[in-house]
């Protein structure tokens, strides 16, 4: 069987998302505030993103977490294991957890999605330098 790297495709994926995501609310701002508002309102959203945030953390720590000589994987292993947490945390006190989120979507503005939009190209140069 062939070599397939698994955790550059979950980066070329996870940049195309970052990338994605902070563009568009460089166009559009306001979005990630509003969406915040939405979880606080919303107990059923609230509930469906954590479960969907432990979801994609567990599925990224597991299929990167038997790498340990590749920096890519340890990475993705890493920001698996905290989305997973962010998902327990926004499940076991999501109210607390968004008031505290719209703190920091109201102190950051902007650079949150520039942030998001460099992290992004840099997850993409990555995965297309190994792919």
């Amino acid at each position: 069987m062939a070599f397939f790297d698994y955790p550059a495709w979950i980066a070329l994926f996870l940049g195309l998302y970052a990338l994605a995501a902070g563009i568009g609310e460089l166009r559009s701002p306001g979005g990630w505030a509003a969406m915040v508002e939405d979880l606080i309102t919303s107990h059923g959203l609230r509930f469906l993103t954590g479960i969907v945030c432990i979801a994609i953390g567990a599925a990224l720590y597991c299929v990167c977490a038997l790498r340990p000589g590749d920096w890519l994987a340890i990475a993705l292993t890493v920001i698996g294991g905290i989305c997973a947490a962010e998902g327990a945390l926004i499940l076991a006190s999501g109210d607390r957890f968004m008031i505290f989120a719209r703190r920091l979507m109201a102190k950051g503005g902007p650079i949150w999605a520039g942030l998001s939009t460099l992290i992004g190209a840099g997850f993409l140069l990555l995965a297309f330098s190994r792919i």
